[in-house]
C-alpha cells in the first residue's frame, strides 16, 4: 500500500518541501519531488512592513497547503524559539502556517531538528553540507536546483531538511500507529 506524504522544512524566507509515495510494506520513498516556496520580498518605504509580512505568510500558507491537501500525512520539522523581534515574526509566521495546516484537519507528525540530522545524515551535528549530500545519495534522480552543475546549497539545504523530515517521521510512535490503522 502507498500513501502521498509530505516533509517541509517551514522558514520565513525559504520553506522547503518535499513529496512522493511512501510504501508502507516496504519503507521505500518512491517519485519524489522537490519545492522551495521563497516568498517574494518586497522592500518599500512606501508599504507598512506588516502588510509586507503578511503578504509573504499568505504565499507560503498557499503553497503549504496545496501540498499538504495532496498528502496524507504531512511531517514537519516545527521550528523553535527565535533571538531577536524579526525571527520572532518569522517564528511566528511559519507556526501559523502550520496552525493553519492542522486546524484544516491535516494529520501533522513534528521532528525536532536533531532527529533530522540524525536520521537523514547519521549524526546530530550534521552540517548542511552533509545533509544535502546524505539526501543526494538516497534521491539522486530527484529534481535537486542546480547551477552551473553543481547543486545549489542555498536552496537544497531547505529541501534535504525536507526530505530529512519524512526520514525521522516515519519512525516516531505517531506514524507507527497510523501505519496499523491504515492498513486496517
Amino acid at each position: 500500500m502507498k500513501i502521498p506524504v509530505v516533509g517541509m522544512d517551514p522558514s520565513f524566507s525559504n520553506w522547503g518541501i518535499a513529496r512522493g509515495l511512501l510504501d508502507l510494506d516496504t519503507g521505500v520513498l518512491e517519485d519524489l519531488e522537490l519545492d522551495l516556496c521563497s516568498p517574494e520580498v518586497v522592500t518599500s518605504k512606501q508599504v507598512r512592513q506588516n502588510s509586507l509580512d503578511l503578504a509573504r505568510a499568505s504565499q507560503l500558507a498557499k503553497t503549504a497547503l496545496n501540498h499538504a491537501r495532496w498528502a496524507k500525512v504531512v511531517f514537519v520539522e516545527v521550528p523553535v524559539g527565535s533571538q531577536s523581534a524579526r525571527a520572532c515574526v518569522s517564528y511566528g509566521a511559519c507556526i501559523g502556517v502550520l496552525g493553519c495546516l492542522a486546524a484544516e484537519g491535516i494529520q501533522i507528525i513534528q521532528v525536532s531538528p536533531t532527529e533530522v540530522k540524525q536520521t537523514l545524515a547519521g549524526k546530530k551535528t550534521a552540517t548542511k553540507v552533509e545533509m544535502i549530500e546524505a539526501a543526494m545519495a538516497h534521491y539522486p534522480g530527484a529534481n535537486w536546483p542546480m547551477h552551473g552543475g553543481k547543486v545549489s546549497a542555498g536552496k537544497a539545504e531547505h529541501m534535504a531538511d525536507a526530505v530529512g523530515t519524512i526520514h525521522a517521521g516515519v519512525l516516531t510512535p505517531l506514524f507507527q500507529n497510523l501505519i496499523r490503522l491504515l492498513k486496517g
